[in-house]
């Protein structure tokens, strides 16, 4: 993506967007979260990343990107697609299934930076039990659902 300004090096570049859309297909296929929802996030969540460390105003920009997209979505899918960006990052929980389904996506893929997913911030059942597995046994779970 041509926006991502921080390289393909980044720990918040493809391989971590492939990840984040493979946790998000297998959580939507357990909750009917929208699938082609959870995966414009999992591109777009982190595409206006400025620095490699903290940088809160990422999640914002990525909604504001969203907002600026000729994609054809309707407003509503449009508005939660950026409340998926927008918010990702801040620990909160969502009761809105592919809302839940993007940040448990996400938070699903923190091991690659040394985190443990905490359980609690966690807005999907299925996320939390996937939480609960070795990051490569939740990776192969993901890898079976395409």
């Amino acid at each position: 993506m041509a926006e991502f300004r921080l390289g393909r090096h980044s720990a918040h570049f493809a391989d971590h967007w492939e990840r984040v859309e493979r946790y998000g297909v297998y959580l939507a296929a357990h909750s009917g979260a929208d699938v082609e929802l959870v995966r414009l996030f999992a591109i777009i969540h982190d595409s206006q990343r400025r620095y490699e460390g903290p940088d809160p105003e990422h999640g914002p920009r990525a909604a504001h990107f969203v907002q600026h997209l000729d994609w054809p979505l309707d407003p509503q899918r449009r508005q939660a697609l950026m409340l998926a960006c927008h918010d990702h990052e801040f620990g909160k929980t969502s009761s809105d299934t592919t809302i839940g389904a993007c940040w448990d996506a996400d938070r699903l893929d923190l091991d690659r930076v040394g985190i443990t997913t905490d359980l609690d911030r966690m807005s999907t059942e299925m996320g939390r039990k996937l939480a609960l597995c070795r990051p490569l046994d939740r990776q192969q779970k993901a890898n079976s659902v395409s």
